[in-house]
This record gives structure tokens, C-alpha cells and sequence, in this order.
């Protein structure tokens, strides 16, 4: 077995891009990518949706929440802030459980959002961790798609019981409830009724545990309908753990049934609730039985109880208080009289998905929604939200030109917005700015102009926004002859011109255009769609309660793509799966769906990308899932579509939405699949998945900066996400990862003077996103990993003068060491207390300089330059003088530094020799250069030499600007303090007796040690 190992181990040294069998694409990107790294910048301020809350059965501090799109997070200071603990895997959530006899330790995780609205993500299966959530196993159920619940034995820890709701787009075996006898290594269907019913809701008597009650819902959505409700939904019992099962329904509407929640009394366990969705409007609402299911009575019919029950059916009772109920809804609804009348919980987001009751104080509450989580101390009545949870659902990104970037965006439910990539102290909530309501998606800034677009669900409402002077004006096409109907999908598309600056394109079954930023509109296609009546009933979706909020829409354009090397050739994709391309500006159009092999019909266009270099090369992403089709389907034409070659392989894992290719190479690709981001730097032959710091994530949208070769990924459920400068993989090649060592191109740096003020009031709650580094950035590929020999890095001049030592990286793959252009620190003299000026450390001029790396007996050398800040309001030589200066101030230090260490030296053979008037005479110097008494807070004395030098050093080498006319008469009588003090020690050392023996480290030993 060792021997097969060492096998593979040594294909990966040898060809690390090599055929896609020698490892898997995650073990590939962890070698190859290395030390690039992803960094989140949220936002927070509006979160995300919450799928499941779960609280510690006697720890009040610990608190567990499952995101709709943003994986597990454990919070163990009561809720106050939250960390990812499940990043590795599917970041679908649809149940977190705690095992009751080892709560401490072990976790279990149902992956698969239950609540199924149309852009709800897929699960991966049933997780255990024994360890808090540092380590993870797959128990199982990976067809599963969707786990509603997990139930673990109160007393035998051995007993698990999982209740599985299944697949969203079609039929599948792996539903119902099923059992383990032997912790989760094997598994008993115990209750399953067809391929399209499963189990939404799971509750066990805790007085009783054999005692168990099961909701089965028969449920379907297309990508044109949803349909809950049907013959086989069902609400079930058990009173043998699960081996028989009986409906209990006396009291339950006639007819079919739909979703139906269940939740059991903690504190009186013959007390259960559901929520039932039925035929008859006036029999929907709230049932209660007081006999342990066998008999029911419905209570309450209000709206707040009984809207969209496939969305809000979480039912919650008080642990203490058997009336005390909770219904998840629109804005949640809270009763204290066993569910008779409800009040609405406090002000917080809409669409309220779980609630979960502090285990000691009842007044205290937490309450999942569609942007975050939230918390009372008052019994609901007052809300306030956790601030540091970036969960964030974007469905697109766009950038900006701006210095620094900006990222604009649509959020499910919460409107679109637009941040800084970088901000003064890291990126806060408060640097986040809205734009539009409702459903954000698509959303871009004008090229040249400080104009916004930004659209809401269906293309209800598309505004224009003028940021400068805050003026909004709607835009969003609309019919313009007798009959005519315009179809827009839920993520209507937009795009813009890279040719023409005002020019804007949206698409509903036609594709319009305007060239005046949306004043007025022409059609410039004819229904490019498939325009299939059976997919346009949206009017009947829903089931048993209609449903009809746009998001069903269907046969629609999807994707619009100009090229941005000819303005007459543009591509739409639709949601139907036609392909269509023109090369006269609209005049004329060609479906190319039909030459493209190996794609299933009707499969949804989800993005098509433009080519870069060549006017007919475009690709193709296909997104099968709502046709229950969880394969990738990427494709690439270079003849405008007359033939497509597929550049999937076994690589990829989950369904694709989003392709970039890159500006400079036409091999780099990035691809965005529900699991995360691929990255092939060979056109698609190998894929490698990059995870560093990239959580499993759905990526829905990316956009490749031009000017700083940032990566911007808009993820469904962790925000958005950036890669800094992704220029190394351009130089990725078989011939590259085929040297020991390879430098990549160093790109010029500007040195960056810029300081300004930030503050961290209220971040220790909240998120911040991390900045981009404005270091220089030193990268480099190793052919493997360097374990044996010596292996050093220092910056140089172009002399070969050392500058500054770095740490080398050794890992196999791209490392990446940074420097921020400065020298170290000066030497500062040795006093009583700190010389905090001395803390500065002084960036060089502008000029070339080199990196130079020894590996064993090889060295190897880098040139670079850094760049002077023209923004900067000072000339190049004023800021030469600045540099001069500084190292003038940085010298003197040094010197100062080694006077004292004379003089200690000297002090201490006086001392010996018990020559009291020497020693008086050396110390009397000693006090005027440095501070000999206090401490460096509430003793501090008199500054002395040190001090003085140190705080003009400092304000000088700290400026942007030139030093002042007082900066310099401040050195000038700093210089002749500093003579003057040469001169008195020269005198001391020529009266002093018995000092001729003393051996002393010459200066530059002294500054190199």
C-alpha cells in the first residue's frame, strides 16, 4: 500500500496539471494554488437566509445555526457572534442537531435547505463530528438532496433517526424516515410512501421515545411551476420507534393535504401543533391536539398563520410553557394562550424560518429569517440582529473603475447594493450602500458616468439611479402594442455595452436595446425563446395554495452577452435552452442549441461569456438542476456556434452557473458550480477546485477586474468573495510547473503613503470584510516542497545591498511572500522605557530592486519596481528630501543607539572596579540620552535624546509630505545636541582610568546583531 502512495505521490511532483485521474481536482488545487488566497468582504448588515436554529440542551453560550446557503456556524457567547465551522462541504443546510448525551462533541448536520423556493441550493448528505465541529464524517444519504431533520435518541446515542424530504425537481427513492441502530453506519427505511413525498418534519415524545410523528408532503417544482399538496401527504405517528405507523387526522380537513408542520410540547408531551395546508382556505391554519394526535382542533385561520405554508410550516413551542407557541411567517407570530390569538414578534427582517427559545430565560429568543439571525431578551418584542454573519445570497456581481473598486450586487430578498473592495480599517456594514428593493440581480454601474442600474424579481421594477445628485427613474421596458405580453424571468437579464457607454440591453422573451440608458427602447429580435405555452401557466403554480409570485416565469431570455470585439455579434442564452447568436446587430438570428452535443433538450441557458480574443469564440453554461440533472454542462464554440466542443470533465463537482475567461490567457478559466469555484489554466482539459479560504459555496455570478486582476465571485450564501490578482495562473504551463523554481512577474507596486483614520467601534460583533494588501507581492512556484538544505530570501538594491530579510515559503505550488517596501527598524538605545517613534520603520525610494533566493546551492533573482504615488501632492523631489531626512533621523538613532551601549559597557567596569566618580560622570551622560526612570504608561519621564530623535524620526518617515521648516530647525538643533554629546563622551573616555581593557563591538557589529 505504501509503495501505490509513493506512486501517486510522484505523478502529482512530476505533472501536477496533468489527465484529471491522478488525484482529484480539490487535492490538485490545494498543491497548485497554494498561498493564493480568498478574501470575504460580506456584507453583514443584511445577511442571509436561516434554515435551522439549535441551542445547547444546557450550555445558554452555545448556539448552532444551518444557512440556507452558507453553512453551519457555532456561536459560544450566547449568540453575539458566530464562526463557520462546516466550510469543506455543501453549504446547504437543512437541520443541525445535537446529540443529548454528548452535546459537548457531537453534531450532527443534514445538509439541503427544506424550505423550497425556486433558487434554493442541493445538499450533500448526512455529516457527524465528534469533536465540536473541528472534523467531519459523511454518515450517508447523498442523493438525499434535502434532510429535514435528525433526531438522536435522548438515552442511547446509538439511535438516530433522520427524516428525509428528497429531491426538489423530481422523482427519487432516498425519502421518508430512516433509522440506525448502530450510529449511522447502517440504515433502515422505516417510513417511505412514493418518489415524490417526503418527510418535512420529524418530532419524538421526550417523555417517551418511542413515540414518534412524522409530516410527509408530496411536493414537485419545475422551472416553470411548484405544486405542494396531493394524496400521499400525510401526518403520521409511531409508537414502537418508528417500526409501524399510523395517520392520525381526526379533526384534519377533508381532501388532499399539503405541508404540515409538527412540533410537540416539551413540558406536556400529549400536547402537539401543526399547521396544515389544505383544499379549503377557511381549513388551513393552526391545529392543536391535547390527546397526543388523536384528536385535533383547529384554532386559528389568520393570514400570518396560514401564508405560503411550503415556505413558513417551523412550528415552535416554549420548552416551559405548553401555550406558549411560535409560527415561523412572514413576519412570525407568537401565541401565549395555546395558539388561540397571536401577536407579531418585534420588528426584524421578513420571512421568518425557525425561532428557538433560550433553554433557561423564556423572555429570551432567537429567530432565523431571510436576513439572519436575530435575537430578544424581552420575549420577541424587541429584536436586534447578529451583525457578523455574512451570509449574504448574491445572484450577480459587477465592478467598477473606481480606486479603489467597487462591487455592485443583487441579494435574495434584500435589494441590491454596492461596497468598497477595500475601505480604511477593513470593509464594515457601513460601507455597504442600497440601491432598489425587493429581489436584487443584476446590477452595474454606467462606464463613464456615476449612474446605476439595478432591477428587482421579474423586471418589475429597473431603475436608473444617479448617485451623484440621488435621483431614481424607472426604466424597465414595457409593451407597446395591443395584446402584447413581455415575459421577464424572476433574474431578468441586463447587460451592457462594452462598446457603446449608454447603450443597455434587457432581455424578456425579445431582446431589447436602448442607446440612451433606457429613455427609450427598441426590440431587436423576435422571440428568441422556445415559447412553449405548457411552461406559461403561472397563474396555477403553487398546488393547494396558489403561488404566483413571478418566480416560476418561464420561457424567457436569461443571458445576454455583447463581444467585446465586435458590437454587432451578440449571444442570448434562455431558460429554455436555446442558444441564439447574431452578427448584424440584431437583424438577423441563429439557434445553435441544435449543434451542440451531448446536452439534453430544454436545458437552461444559465450564463454565456463572450470570447475575448476572437469574435466568434463564446461559452456555453448549462444548468440542468431544475430538470432534476445535477451534471455541468459547459461548452465552448470558436465559429459563432456552427459547432461547440465540451470542456467538462469528471472534475467538476455540481451543477455550473457561471464561466469567466480570463483577458490575457485564453487557457484560464473560471468556473462557478453550486460546490465552488474551478479554475483550469489549460482551457478545460483539467479543472482544479480552489479552496483556500473558498468555502464550498454556490458561486452564481463572477467578474474579472481588468486593472487589478481581482477575481469577484457574488456566492449564494457567503457574499461576496475576491481572489486578489489571479495574474500568476496566467503563467501556468506544463513547462513552468516543470522547473524546481519559478519566479512569476512581479507587477510594478506604487508605494502606497496613504494612512487617513478608521475606527473598530462596534466591531466586535460585527463582520468585517479583510482589504486587499498594498504590499509587494512576491510570487513563486515550487516544483515540490523544499525540506532539506538552506533556503532564504532578502530583498536587495540593484547593487546587491541587503535591504530586508523575508521569511521564504516552502510549500509545493504558487507561494507568495509579501514586503512592504520598508527597511527594519532602526537600532534604538537601550533605556527604562520604550522608544515608540523607534517602532517606525522607513520605506524606500522608488526605484528597481531585486529579490534574491538561495535554495540549497542555487540563488535565484527577481527584479521588481516600486513606483512613486503620482496622486501624491508633493513633487518627486520633495519627496526625495522626505527619504533623505528620514534616513538622516534613522542614522542618528542607530548611532545614539551604539553611544549608549558604550556607555553601559563602560558603566559596568566603573561599577566593578568600585570607582563611584566614573560611574557618576557615565551615568550623568547616560540620563540625558535616554530615559533611566518610570515605566511606559503612568511613570513616563522627561523625554531625553532618544525621545526627541525617535518623534521626528517618526513624524517625518510617517508623512507623505516633505519635512516642514520647523521639522527641519527641530534636526538642526537635534544634530548639535547629538555633537555635543559625542564630545562629552569622547572627554569621559580620555579621563577615565582603567577602562582601556574593555573590548567593545565595533558599530557595525553592533547595528548587525
Amino acid at each position: 500500500m505504501m509503495k501505490n502512495i509513493f506512486g501517486i505521490i510522484t505523478l502529482l511532483v512530476l505533472c501536477p496539471l496533468g489527465i484529471y485521474g491522478q488525484a482529484d481536482a480539490e487535492v490538485r488545487g490545494k498543491e497548485l494554488f497554494g498561498d493564493l488566497t480568498a478574501r470575504h468582504i460580506g456584507p453583514a448588515l443584511m445577511s442571509g437566509r436561516i434554515n435551522d436554529l439549535e441551542l445547547h440542551p444546557t450550555n445558554a453560550k452555545v448556539v448552532y445555526l444551518g444557512a440556507a446557503g452558507g453553512g453551519v456556524w457555532k456561536s459560544n457567547d450566547g449568540g453575539a457572534t458566530f464562526n463557520p465551522i462546516f466550510d469543506e462541504y455543501c453549504q446547504s443546510i437543512g437541520t443541525v442537531t445535537l446529540d443529548p448525551s454528548d452535546p459537548d462533541n457531537t453534531i450532527y448536520v443534514g445538509t439541503g435547505e427544506t424550505w423550497t423556493r425556486n433558487s434554493v441550493s442541493v445538499g450533500c448528505g448526512l455529516y457527524r463530528s465528534v469533536d465540536g465541529g473541528a472534523n467531519w464524517e459523511l454518515l450517508g444519504f447523498g442523493d438525499s438532496e434535502r434532510i429535514a431533520s435528525v433526531i438522536v435518541h435522548p438515552e442511547n446515542p446509538d439511535e438516530i433517526y433522520v427524516g428525509v424530504l428528497g429531491a426538489l425537481w423530481g422523482d427519487s427513492e432516498e425519502r421518508g424516515v430512516f433509522k440506525s441502530s448502530d450510529r449511522g453506519k447502517t440504515w433502515k427505511k422505516m417510513l417511505y410512501i412514493d418518489p415524490r413525498t417526503g418527510c418535512a418534519d420529524l418530532a419524538i415524545d421526550p417523555s417517551d421515545p418511542s413515540v414518534m410523528y412524522a409530516s410527509m408532503w408530496e411536493f414537485r417544482r419545475t422551472g416553470w411551476s411548484f405544486e405542494s399538496g396531493g394524496a400521499n401527504s400525510a401526518l403520521y405517528k409511531s409508537t414502537d420507534g418508528g417500526e409501524t405507523w399510523k395517520k392520525i387526522h381526526k379533526g384534519f380537513p377533508s381532501g388532499s393535504l399539503g405541508r404540515l408542520g409538527i412540533a410537540v410540547a416539551p413540558s406536556n408531551p400529549k400536547v402537539l401543533y401543526t399547521v396544515i395546508e389544505a383544499q379549503e382556505n377557511d381549513r388551513k391554519g393552526l391545529y392543536r391536539s391535547d390527546d397526543a394526535g388523536e384528536s385535533w382542533k383547529q384554532l386559528n385561520n389568520d393570514f400570518g398563520i396560514t401564508v405560503r405554508p411550503f415556505y413558513f410550516s417551523r412550528i415552535v413551542v416554549d420548552p416551559r410553557n405548553e401555550d406558549v407557541v411560535v409560527k415561523a411567517g412572514l413576519t412570525g407570530s407568537i401565541s401565549r394562550d395555546g395558539g388561540k390569538t397571536f401577536k407579531n414578534l418585534g420588528n426584524m427582517h421578513s420571512d421568518i424560518h425557525d425561532i428557538a427559545f433560550h433553554i433557561k430565560d423564556p423572555e429570551m429568543m432567537f429567530a432565523g429569517t431571510d436576513g439572519g439571525v436575530y435575537r430578544s431578551w424581552d420575549g420577541g418584542n424587541t429584536m436586534e440582529i447578529v451583525e457578523n454573519l455574512p451570509l449574504s445570497q448574491f445572484y450577480h456581481v459587477s465592478t467598477d473603475n473606481a480606486e479603489p473598486y467597487n462591487v455592485y450586487g443583487g441579494l435574495q430578498d434584500n435589494g441590491s447594493w454596492y461596497g468598497p473592495s477595500r475601505s480604511p480599517g477593513g470593509i464594515t456594514a457601513r460601507d455597504w450602500n442600497p440601491v432598489g428593493g425587493g429581489d436584487g440581480f443584476r446590477m452595474f454601474r454606467h462606464p463613464s458616468e456615476n449612474i446605476i442600474y439595478a432591477e428587482m424579481q421579474g423586471a418589475e421594477n429597473i431603475w436608473r439611479y444617479d448617485a451623484d445628485r440621488n435621483l431614481v427613474k424607472t426604466i424597465q421596458p414595457l409593451p407597446v402594442e395591443e395584446g402584447m405580453k413581455l415575459r421577464f424571468n424572476w433574474n431578468a437579464p441586463i447587460a451592457l455595452s462594452p462598446h457603446v457607454d449608454d447603450r443597455i440591453y434587457v432581455g424578456s422573451q425579445f431582446l431589447h436595446r436602448s442607446d440612451n440608458m433606457g429613455d427609450t427602447w427598441e426590440i431587436i429580435s423576435p422571440d428568441l425563446t422556445t415559447n412553449d405555452p405548457a411552461k406559461q401557466n403561472q397563474a396555477e403554480s403553487g398546488g393547494l395554495s396558489v403561488d404566483n409570485s413571478g418566480a416560476e416565469n418561464h420561457t424567457t431570455i436569461f443571458t445576454i452577452a455583447e463581444s467585446p470585439l465586435d458590437e454587432n455579434v451578440i449571444w442570448v442564452g434562455t431558460d429554455d435552452g436555446n442558444v441564439q447568436v447574431t452578427r448584424d446587430g440584431g437583424k438577423s438570428w441563429s439557434n445553435t442549441v441544435m449543434n451542440i452535443e451531448g446536452l439534453p433538450a430544454n436545458t437552461w441557458c444559465y450564463h454565456i461569456e463572450a470570447g475575448n480574443f476572437d469574435a466568434g469564440t463564446a461559452y456555453a453554461v448549462f444548468d440542468g438542476h431544475t430538470m432534476n440533472d445535477q451534471n455541468p454542462y459547459v461548452f465552448k464554440t470558436n465559429d459563432f456556434g456552427k459547432s461547440w466542443k465540451s470542456i467538462t470533465t469528471p472534475d467538476i463537482k455540481g451543477f455550473a452557473r457561471n464561466i469567466q475567461e480570463d483577458y490575457e490567457n485564453p487557457d484560464l478559466l473560471f468556473l462557478g458550480t453550486e460546490f465552488g469555484l474551478y479554475i483550469t489554466t489549460d482551457g478545460g482539459s483539467t479543472w482544479n477546485k480552489f479552496t483556500n479560504n473558498m468555502p464550498a459555496v454556490a458561486v452564481h455570478f463572477i467578474d474579472l477586474h481588468p486593472a487589478t486582476n481581482d477575481l469577484v465571485m457574488g456566492t449564494h450564501g457567503r457574499g461576496v468573495i475576491i481572489i486578489d490578482d489571479i495574474s500568476p495562473l496566467r503563467e501556468l504551463s506544463e513547462e513552468v510547473v516543470a522547473k524546481d523554481v519559478h519566479f512569476f512577474s512581479i507587477p510594478p507596486t506604487v508605494i502606497d503613503e496613504t494612512t487617513g483614520f478608521s475606527d473598530s467601534f462596534g466591531s466586535e460583533t460585527q463582520f468585517v470584510g479583510r482589504n486587499d494588501s498594498r504590499d509587494v507581492q512576491i510570487r513563486y512556484y515550487l516544483k515540490k516542497r523544499h525540506v532539506f538544505g538552506k533556503m532564504a530570501m532578502e530583498i536587495q538594491d540593484m547593487d546587491g545591498n541587503k535591504i530586508a530579510e523575508l521569511g521564504a515559503g516552502k510549500s509545493k505550488g504558487i507561494n507568495i511572500v509579501t514586503w512592504n517596501y520598508s527597511r527594519k527598524q532602526p537600532k534604538m538605545a537601550k533605556g527604562k522605557t520604550f522608544s515608540f517613534g523607534g517602532f517606525t520603520t522607513p520605506k524606500v525610494p522608488p526605484g528597481t530592486y531585486k529579490v534574491v533566493m538561495t535554495k540549497g546551492n542555487e540563488v535565484y533573482e527577481q527584479p521588481f519596481e516600486l513606483l512613486f504615488d503620482n496622486d501624491l501632492p508633493l513633487s518627486r523631489e520633495d519627496y526625495a528630501v522626505k527619504n533623505e531626512v528620514t534616513m538622516e533621523l534613522y542614522q542618528m538613532s542607530q548611532e545614539l543607539a551604539y553611544m549608549v551601549y558604550e556607555l553601559d559597557e563602560l558603566i559596568a567596569v566603573a561599577e566593578k572596579n568600585g570607582n563611584k566618580k566614573e560611574t557618576e560622570r557615565l551615568n550623568s551622560l547616560k540620563e540625558d540620552l535616554v530615559i533611566t526612570t518610570g515605566d511606559n504608561y503612568v511613570g513616563a519621564a522627561e523625554p531625553q535624546l532618544r525621545e526627541r530623535i525617535s518623534a521626528l524620526y517618526s513624524k517625518v518617515a510617517s508623512s507623505y509630505d516633505k519635512p516642514s521648516d520647523n521639522d527641519m530647525e527641530n534636526l538642526g538643533m537635534l544634530k548639535r545636541q547629538m555633537e555635543e554629546a559625542e564630545q562629552r563622551l569622547t572627554k569621559l573616555k580620555k579621563k577615565s582610568k582603567g577602562l582601556e581593557g574593555v573590548e567593545l563591538q565595533s558599530y557595525s557589529e553592533f547595528i548587525g546583531s
